[in-house]
């Protein structure tokens, strides 16, 4: 491959974890000499990070594949890439399905990028999905934006939901140590960055893997030490954290974030159904109540806190009078977003394979209640901005309109205001919020009072 032919493409599909994977991965690929192609075509390594949460995700995949094997009938130089937890669930099924794969590599991997390109350039089929210990991040991501940055805290999850697929393709939680994570963030502070969100598939895990206790006999390690060890970091204005788990959601954390300027008063808990029975079915391993209890003590300490959160509706032997308990869930709480999805059945959870599986109709006609729902609670939380004014970290340009920049609240509203993009990317303004809508709003730039 000549110098001047090495382009790559990444299409990345999924959650946070995955496009903080994928920016890991472009980093490799730069530092190994390649360069970014916007267009898939023009690109001689593509790699698709995926995602297997929903079936409709995956199927997405082998869409893309088969128009790329096709080309490399013509182009035998071009190297396709499969990362992710489509990749670790499949393994070697997919090369069987897409014989022109040159890699299939699960998350775990993703640091490993460049030996494993390295194997396949000598003329190897590689696939990467056993179990491995998550060596330090010591890559130098290739970030999308300038202003705000994902720092991954914690690799795997060690939950076992009935429907879920990550354990098995993200492997057991491994914590960084804390002061790996707080050289990431004073390096991006360093860079100009301003906001970090600290990642984790079940962040509220942090720190239970790593050596230590307290004398009072709690992990030393917790994700609410650690947003206390890097609050200080140099130049970075705003810290969230996502995704937490509500069975490990505790009032020392909600202090904690209430006490820290930085920590921005926005929060997603998944609570994925308001029904007992359900929960239970999904070995959540909590209840509707102690969900309730969490928001109320959020609220009891930042009273406008944005909440938001996940659900699944047309779970297994979902009854009409359960999905009706999520409904009542999402009304008394009042989310500020939420993310809905219909059950999706994924191979090798146990759900999958109950009898008591929902007709799609079912499924769809409970989504669209929701969603209905959803909008009409998310407009009513937006009417509390009107008039009023919020600080807004300037992140891009509105892409539909040209004369005003983007970017969001402390409480991750995305507001649109007049502004010069040159001027203002990565600076905290002053906005008088004038037009709300459920999940957006719009505003005036405040000027300051020039003292005499």
């Amino acid at each position: 491959m000549t110098t001047s032919s090495r382009r790559y493409h990444i299409t990345t599909f999924g959650c946070q974890m995955n496009k903080a994977d994928s920016e890991r991965m472009a980093g490799i690929l730069e530092d190994m000499g390649f360069q970014w192609s916007e267009d898939p075509n023009e690109a001689n390594v593509i790699l698709y990070n995926t995602c297997t949460i929903r079936d409709n995700a995956e199927q997405k995949v082998y869409s893309y594949l088969g128009r790329q094997a096709k080309r490399k009938h013509e182009e035998p130089d071009l190297t396709l890439v499969v990362a992710g937890c489509v990749a670790q669930q499949e393994g070697e099924a997919l090369l069987r399905r897409v014989p022109e794969l040159d890699l299939v590599m699960g998350p775990q991997h993703a640091n490993r990028l460049q030996d494993l390109l390295e194997q396949v350039f000598s003329g190897n089929q590689v696939v990467a999905t056993e179990a491995v210990h998550i060596f330090e991040d010591i890559t130098k991501p290739r970030r999308d934006s300038k202003v705000t940055a994902w720092v991954n805290v914690i690799y795997g999850c060690n939950e076992r939901c009935t429907y879920c697929v990550v354990p098995g393709v993200r492997g057991v939680e491994q914590s960084r140590t804390p002061e790996a994570i707080r050289a990431e963030i004073e390096e991006l502070g360093r860079q100009g960055y301003k906001e970090i969100t600290l990642l984790g598939q079940n962040i509220d895990a942090y720190g239970r893997d790593l050596p230590g206790v307290t004398p009072e006999g709690r992990h030393q390690h917790t994700l609410t030490d650690l947003l206390y060890y890097v609050h200080d970091v140099p130049s970075i204005e705003r810290i969230r954290f996502a995704t937490s788990h509500p069975r490990y959601f505790t009032e020392r954390l909600i202090k904690a974030c209430a006490e820290l300027p930085k920590v921005c008063e926005h929060f997603h808990i998944p609570f994925q159904s308001g029904d007992n029975e359900v929960l239970k079915a999904m070995s959540r391993g909590y209840t509707q109540e102690k969900y309730r209890r969490i928001i109320d003590t959020i609220r009891s300490y930042m009273p406008d806190a944005s909440i938001s959160a996940d659900a699944i509706v047309g779970f297994p032997g979902e009854t009409e009078s359960q999905f009706e308990n999520t409904l009542k869930l999402v009304d008394e709480i009042g989310f500020d977003l939420l993310n809905t999805a219909a059950y999706s059945p994924r191979p090798g959870t146990p759900a999958a394979l109950w009898e008591n599986q929902l007709s799609e109709e079912v499924k769809s006609d409970r989504l669209q209640r929701l969603n209905h729902l959803v909008n009409t609670k998310a407009a009513e939380r937006s009417q509390r901005y009107l008039g009023r004014i919020e600080e807004v970290l300037v992140e891009d340009q509105n892409s539909k309109d040209p004369s005003q920049v983007m970017g969001r609240t402390r409480g991750n509203r995305l507001t649109f205001f007049p502004g010069d993009i040159n001027e203002l990317k990565g600076q905290v303004v002053q906005a008088k919020i004038t037009e709300v809508r459920a999940f957006s709003l719009t505003g005036q730039p405040v000027v300051p009072a020039i003292c005499a």
